[in-house]
């Protein structure tokens, strides 16, 4: 049963000052009821295996100096559940974007390495259009486009508002043994990674990595405990608004590598980047750019910040 559901919008980029007024509409498309004539969210019974539909109106007044600040519009969703288990709160969001104008024209030419800002990348994006989109009119068949797993893992739907994770005793325990920056330092985290891979593999990974960084061997637990024990990204770990989300790896890489890069006529690689000079490879339309893209990105071109370059273009033929 949905007996509540509230949406609090929020205008990223500018200040609450700068807004005037901002109202919200919420209104249930509910397939099996009749369309409600006020703004009254009545208890809903959503019945197994079915779904139901909300459509959200909002409407806002800000001043024209505050007009070219806003980055995007985040709609914080929050929704009750009620049901044998209780009742409880669950947490949902999703960008409306605002798109760049940006013109396409040489000015990538005199670049080896050209990070590419984009707008704030949502669930409303489509991730082969967005390549499509923000892609140099210059290309050459030679370049190759990366984009981060973390901006494509977004665009997929793959993030978690943190107050949706119900930490258990174990994520509690496990995740003291981490370095304190690493994205499974936190029991949400950890929690994340256990309900991915199951309890038994994650203790598992966990024993046997210990025993082996006694021996002065590390990195054992994220080879054992699968492949988003590497991927997964804490809070903070992701531009605004997604600052507060637990971001998941994205899915079907190599696939969505291979589509782009026939509809392209362009080599497509997603990138795992950090600011150590760590770069992996998820997948790639083509192997033998991996040892390019690697070279290419080492000093982290795209950034951790909010730079809003989750795209790079890489002139391979000139860095090989």
């Amino acid at each position: 049963m949905i007996p509540s559901f509230t949406v609090n919008p929020q205008l990223i980029g500018i200040s609450t000052n700068e807004i005037i007024k901002i109202n919200t509409k919420i209104k249930p498309l509910h397939p099996d009821e009749e369309e409600q004539k006020n703004d009254y969210w009545s208890a809903y019974i959503l019945k197994a295996k079915k779904s139901t539909f909300v459509e959200i109106e909002i409407e806002y007044e800000i001043k024209n100096t505050a007009i070219d600040k806003i980055k995007c519009l985040w709609l914080d969703i929050e929704w009750g559940n009620y049901g044998p288990f209780g009742s409880y709160k669950r947490y949902d969001g999703f960008v409306l974007p605002y798109f760049l104008d940006l013109p396409k024209d040489d000015s990538y030419n005199n670049k080896l390495i050209e990070p590419i800002k984009t707008h704030i990348l949502g669930t409303l994006d489509d991730p082969i259009d967005i390549l499509k989109t923000y892609m140099p009119l210059n290309c050459r068949p030679t370049d190759i486009l990366t984009i981060g797993e973390s901006p494509l893992a977004i665009m997929q739907g793959r993030y978690i508002d943190y107050r949706n994770i119900n930490a258990s005793l174990i994520s509690r325990l496990i995740c003291k043994g981490f370095h304190p920056t690493s994205s499974l330092a936190t029991a949400p985290g950890m929690q994340t990674l256990i309900n991915i891979s199951g309890p038994t593999r994650v203790i598992i990974s966990w024993l046997i990595g210990g025993i082996f960084k006694l021996f002065g061997v590390k990195g054992i637990f994220y080879r054992l405990a699968g492949e988003q024990a590497r991927l997964i990204d804490d809070i903070t770990g992701t531009t605004p608004p997604y600052d507060k989300s637990i971001v998941l790896g994205p899915k079907d890489t190599q696939t969505f590598c291979i589509e782009v890069a026939k509809k392209l006529n362009i080599d497509v690689a997603v990138v795992d980047v950090n600011d150590l000079g760590r770069v992996k490879v998820l997948s790639t339309s083509n192997v033998n750019n991996a040892e390019i893209i690697k070279r290419a990105l080492t000093s982290n071109p795209a950034g951790n910040a909010n730079q809003q370059t989750p795209l790079v273009l890489i002139r391979s033929d000139e860095l090989s």
